[in-house]
């Protein structure tokens, strides 16, 4: 053989051994593990770096650790009041077994998404339009543990399971937007009847208290009136009383004269008073003509002059 044909040989073989050495040089990168088979006979798991296996021999599947979000297509479901829904939702795995997941599923991914389709038409058939709108939280939380428990046999882990949406029927949206609008109609009247009540029933407990009130005022001031009148009348006895006192400490200072004119001034109304008796006594069926009248002393007595007071 010349030397050109020598050449050509040995740069085939040295290409042969390269691609050989490259076959058995696998790289795995953080967030992967590889499945490592050897003439269709699993070996082992490769971890994240270099790994040497065995070359052109080998067979090494890369699987992705990191969580993947899976989209459940949107499917029209019957729930348990016969109300026609569309509903779709999001799913959250993660795989947590790299050989589970290569050796007991085809594609773990198609079957996830399946038995969500599945699971939900389960969950959302057995309750009520209602209920569904209304706790979403708790059906989410359902779903999850539900196929997190069937794809645990897979070595995929369900995290977590979202309704991103619940479309009821075009029908069911229009009796649903009647209920809202009588129900808040109710709610209004209630409101209104309450705020009248409430009016009402402040305006009766003004009424009462401006009575109480007024009644206090008058009760105050009748009060006040007799608290003057007693005051007065109190005031009206002490000076008569004062003016007696004042009258009885000058006595011993005066004559005898000038205590018949006082005493005259101070008899002269009892006498007024005796008149009028006495009159009412005429007028009288009791009083007779032949009885006797005296109105003084008698006649032809003499009164002794009073003495002349001295200096």
């Amino acid at each position: 053989m010349d030397a050109a044909t020598v050449i050509s040989i040995a740069i085939v073989i040295l290409f042969a051994i390269v691609v050989a050495v490259a076959s058995g040089v696998k790289i795995v990168q953080p967030y992967e593990q590889a499945i490592y088979m050897r003439l269709g006979k699993f070996v082992r798991v490769l971890n994240q770096g270099l790994n040497f296996v065995c070359p052109l021999i080998n067979q090494v599947v890369k699987l992705d650790l990191r969580t993947e979000v899976l989209d459940v297509p949107k499917q029209e479901v019957i729930t348990k009041d016969n109300s026609p829904v569309s509903v779709d939702a999001i799913i959250y795995i993660k795989v947590i077994d790299p050989e589970k997941a290569f050796f007991e599923v085809t594609d773990y991914h198609i079957a996830t998404v399946n038995l969500a389709q599945t699971t939900l038409r389960s969950v959302i058939g057995q309750m009520e339009l209602d209920e569904i709108l209304s706790n979403r939280e708790s059906i989410n939380v359902q779903l999850r543990d539900t196929l997190d428990e069937a794809t645990d046999k897979w070595g995929v882990r369900v995290e977590n399971v979202e309704i991103k949406e619940v479309d009821p029927a075009a029908k069911v949206k229009d009796s649903m937007e009647e209920q809202t609008s009588a129900e808040r109609k109710r709610r209004a009247a209630i409101l209104e009847a309450d705020g009248q009540k409430r009016a009402a029933i402040l305006e009766a407990e003004g009424k009462k208290k401006s009575k109480i009130l007024e009644a206090e005022g008058t009760r105050q001031s009748m009060i006040l009136e007799a608290e003057g009148r007693r005051t007065a009348t109190i005031l009206e006895a002490q000076g008569e009383a004062q003016k007696l006192r004042i009258m009885s400490v000058g006595a011993a200072a005066m004559d005898s004269k000038a205590l018949s004119v006082l005493s005259m001034d101070t008899l002269r109304p009892s006498a007024r008073a005796s008149r009028r008796s006495s009159s009412s006594r005429w007028s009288s069926p009791g009083w007779s003509r032949g009885s006797p009248i005296t109105w003084g002393p008698p006649r032809g007595s003499r009164t002794a002059p009073c003495p002349t007071p001295t200096a």
